[in-house]
């Protein structure tokens, strides 16, 4: 789908885009999009950044080269021939993958960007999109990648829930709870101050490092984790809604 984001100077960016620099080893990303300036404009923006980028214009060769290249991220486009962004991800989740994919789209709607996080997708940007906030998306999902690989498993519990945070894994009474990268950072910060009230904005400067998403956003990801909880337990409620000011995670569990 032709569209473009709203910083045309891939160059420039890397220059303002403080901490989306990465230094040897080289990280690999696959960029897939149909429009092949999009693309381009994107592809140089993240070598400028210091990622080696593999490139599709399809989810079917995306697919492939997922299998074939082992790259440590991909961003993706929704509106694709062949396979578009939402059975890519379907079909990677399918297959057991836990690689994080950040999937892009010119459609604008709540519907869109749940159907993305509901099939795995850790994160949702509508076109046009800023790239720096494109390229500090990419850099916290992989700094939670590492984090996941790190020997240390600082568990947290809070009454019914437990919650390891580096190893991307959570349990209600026992019974585990799949989640995505993005859920599990939301989890985590919640759990690690329960009964503390957070706005829409401070949650998602956590999850993504800034405050210029839209409120629905965060609305979506707390949506999906009270469907995840409900499906062991339908009167389980454990993110609370406090009107006017955020959410907080009960103190009880």
């Amino acid at each position: 789908m032709s569209a473009s984001p709203d910083d045309d100077a891939p160059e420039a960016l890397a220059e303002v885009a403080p901490g989306t620099r990465h230094t040897p080893p080289v990280v690999r990303l696959l960029l897939i999009d149909d429009d092949p300036s999009l693309l381009d404009a994107l592809t140089r923006a993240f070598e400028a950044a210091g990622y080696e980028v593999l490139a599709a214009r399809d989810g079917v060769s995306g697919l492939e080269l997922v299998s074939r290249e082992k790259p440590a991220l991909v961003v993706s486009d929704i509106d694709m021939p062949l396979l578009d962004g939402f059975a890519l991800c379907k079909n990677l989740r399918a297959g057991g993958s836990a690689i994080p994919v950040i999937l892009l789209s010119s459609r604008d709607g709540e519907i869109d960007e749940g159907l993305g996080l509901e099939l795995g997708a850790d994160d949702y940007l509508s076109k046009p999109f800023s790239t720096r906030v494109l390229l500090a998306s990419v850099a916290a999902l992989l700094r939670r990648t590492e984090a996941r690989a790190a020997p240390e498993d600082k568990r947290l519990e809070v009454g019914r829930l437990s919650l390891s945070p580096e190893r991307l894994e959570a349990g209600v009474s026992g019974a585990p709870v799949e989640l995505t990268l993005t859920e599990s950072r939301l989890l985590e910060c919640l759990a690690r101050s329960p009964g503390v009230v957070f706005s829409r904005a401070r949650l998602f400067e956590q999850l993504r490092g800034d405050t210029t998403a839209e409120g629905r956003l965060v609305d979506t990801y707390v949506r999906r984790l009270r469907q995840r909880f409900e499906t062991i337990d339908p009167t389980l409620s454990l993110i609370e809604t406090v009107v006017s000011a955020g959410y907080r995670l009960r103190e009880g569990g």
